[in-house]
């Protein structure tokens, strides 16, 4: 206890990180004073909030911290703007010219960037209009009848004006505050929803009788062990080593340390579980047929629970970890990287052998990790199946939990980083907080 309020005064006593906690609590504060305002037009009386909170809607409800439910200005949240940003990631990726932008430097990204902000603007009108026929259709009676005429194009612009004002919210907290804003603003979206639904599984539990304290507890004692084991799944790496030869210019010499490369177990993150949920949510759509085939498909892709709905989840996640992780890891590109600083894999000959060598690493860790990334997706269906209400079984894993632990580890990371920057004892005795992004050496 000693160690961490001396640690907690060191945090304080440094101006600049002090100043970029408060920016940070700030702006978070204005995100969530928003999420509770009401569109124009609608009545907050007589708005249904149980309907959004149920099946695949809940998913986009917990991103928009309860907002999309109460039909708030920023009911769409960040969401628009992860998924232009996704787009034009992939895009970098797959399409030569957008990668020749994006090694143009500053300029590039800004370019980038800019495309970005663009494509939101155009998904966020999209998503708007959705959300207008979703509002017609479930919360027609809280609509004022004498607003009706102007609902539709009132709803979209305003919409579209609190995703892009909750995008900028999330640049200044990088930029002014502790980074990572966007996902700071998901997480704290996310964590919003947490006293609630503890609150009503701990309702659920005691009207059990006798038992539901400890069951309780014990629900808890394991939500701590699976965090637990989210950080090591995170945070896991396997370590390559890498020699630098010798270089003597004048009378100083150069090289000859010896590296790691780190490859990350979970190098694909959170990603293969949205693209996941992203394809479960499509036959979905079925379910609004006549055709009981139809409708039984829905069921199957709609229940967390359904034995049937958890395999194929799992195996969707697995087959999408080694997708994205081959579309974004590219070993050929690091073994020209050492090669280019003199660096090279003891035992292993320089170039193409090189990268065969890495890649083949990295597809035997991607199989464990792709394995642990499908149970930690498939886990709060478990939960609902052993009695969990599915407010709070939500955060015993899936998107939610991976999402959070990765932020707070980031979140730790850059305070971690600004201490010993100041040469103050960091956040732990031994070793390194570490966060999501990937570890690249400095001499690469």
């Amino acid at each position: 206890m000693k160690k961490l309020i001396q640690t907690l005064k060191n945090i304080w006593s440094i101006e600049e990180l002090r100043s970029k906690i408060i920016t940070t609590l700030l702006l978070i504060l204005i995100y969530r004073i928003g999420a509770h305002i009401v569109l124009p037009g609608l009545d907050p009386n007589k708005i249904d909030t149980e309907t959004a909170k149920s099946g695949a809607l809940g998913l986009i409800d917990a991103f928009a911290g309860g907002a999309f439910s109460q039909a708030s200005i920023f009911a769409l949240g960040i969401m628009p703007y992860i998924s232009a940003s996704i787009f034009m990631q992939l895009m970098t990726i797959l399409v030569p010219q957008m990668q020749k932008i994006q090694k143009e430097g500053e300029s590039g990204r800004k370019k980038i960037n800019q495309w970005t902000r663009y494509l939101t603007v155009a998904v966020t009108a999209v998503q708007a209009g959705a959300y207008v026929a979703y509002l017609n259709q479930v919360n027609g009676p809280a609509l004022l009848a004498s607003y009706s005429p102007y609902f539709w194009i009132s709803t979209t612009v305003v919409l579209t004006a609190g995703t892009l004002f909750v995008m900028w919210l999330g640049e200044k907290i990088t930029d002014k505050g502790l980074g990572n804003g966007t996902s700071l603003i998901i997480m704290v979206g996310i964590l919003a929803r947490l006293p609630q639904s503890a609150i009503q599984e701990w309702a659920a539990k005691s009207n059990r009788g006798s038992g539901g304290l400890l069951v309780f507890v014990i629900e808890i004692a394991v939500l701590i062990a699976i965090i637990m084991g989210l950080i090591v799944l995170v945070q896991g790496v396997r370590k390559i080593p890498v020699q630098y030869a010798k270089q003597i210019i004048g009378n100083k010499q150069f090289g000859g340390a010896r590296q790691f490369l780190p490859l990350k177990v979970n190098g694909a993150g959170v990603m293969p579980i949205i693209f996941a949920q992203a394809i479960m949510f499509l036959p979905t759509l079925f379910s609004y047929t006549s055709f009981d085939s139809g409708q039984g498909i829905a069921r199957i892709f709609s229940d967390p629970k359904n034995a049937w709905h958890m395999v194929i989840y799992a195996v969707i996640v697995i087959g999408f970890t080694f997708l994205y992780t081959a579309l974004i890891f590219n070993p050929k590109q690091i073994a020209e990287d050492l090669k280019r600083n003199n660096g090279f894999i003891p035992g292993v000959k320089p170039g193409q052998e090189t990268a065969d060598y890495i890649g083949s690493v990295m597809d035997r860790i991607t199989l464990p990790g792709a394995i642990l990334l499908a149970l930690v997706g498939i886990l709060p269906g478990f939960a609902q199946r052993l009695g969990i209400t599915q407010g709070f079984a939500s955060f015993f894993g899936g998107t939610s939990l991976l999402i959070m632990v990765g932020v707070v580890l980031d979140t730790l990371q850059q305070i971690e980083t600004q201490l010993l920057m100041r040469q103050y004892d960091g956040l732990m005795k031994s070793g390194r907080i570490q966060g999501r992004q990937a570890v690249s050496t400095t001499t690469i």
